[in-house]
């Protein structure tokens, strides 16, 4: 997959040039960070979210529109949809860049690989956005604890923030809110409602074990 063979080359290309062993193994912890929250990332997407038609905030957000009207991959939705703000971070903030690729790409991965417990969750609306949001929350919160994450909008955030001085919490909030905003033209008022409750929850519990 198309995931994979870049996820490799990142990785490759990363590895051969590290030297000290400390280096290394802060490298697979985060490593080890990204496939757990990756794996969380894609039970609460398949399993709670896309069958009870919720979105989030940030690219996967829009991936997840993406795939209600276009039935568009979600996980390719999300690697297409971040490519120009990667390519911008390896311009401006090489760090932003390799902090973000795997996560996106392994995330990305996840979610499209565990696309069949769409078929295999039937919960409420209410238990999907409560137990969805903690388990993405979970997910990307111990991504964000080893200075990784899945890119996209918080990636654009970082570089926004940086280049104008802007408060990163107040970017990430005004990005989310445009996407939260397009949802609710596209989305009902049920679905809308418990998504902002999905988006509430995954904030909550990502702030809460980043900062554990």
């Amino acid at each position: 997959m198309l995931q994979i063979s870049l996820f490799l080359i990142f990785w490759y290309v990363h590895i051969i040039k590290l030297k000290r062993l400390d280096k290394v193994i802060i490298i697979f912890e985060k490593l080890f960070a990204t496939l757990v929250g990756s794996l969380l990332l894609g039970i609460g997407v398949n399993g709670f979210f896309i069958p009870n038609h919720l979105i989030d905030g940030g690219i996967l957000g829009i991936a997840l529109i993406m795939y209600y009207f276009f039935k568009f991959q979600t996980g390719i939705s999300m690697i297409l949809l971040s490519l120009p703000i990667c390519f911008l971070a390896l311009l401006k903030e090489k760090a932003y860049f390799l902090n973000s690729i795997q996560g996106l790409l392994v995330s990305s991965l996840f979610i499209d690989l565990l696309a069949p417990l769409r078929d295999e969750f039937s919960v409420s609306s209410l238990t999907g956005a409560i137990v969805g949001g903690v388990i993405i929350g979970i997910g990307v919160g111990l991504m964000l604890r080893h200075k990784t994450s899945t890119g996209g909008t918080d990636l654009l955030a970082k570089l926004i923030s940086r280049s104008f001085s802007i408060n990163l919490a107040l970017t990430i909030i005004f990005i989310d809110g445009l996407i939260v905003l397009a949802g609710f033209t596209v989305l009902d008022v049920h679905h809308f409602l418990y998504s902002c409750l999905a988006i509430v929850t995954v904030g909550i519990i990502t702030a809460l074990i980043e900062g554990y």
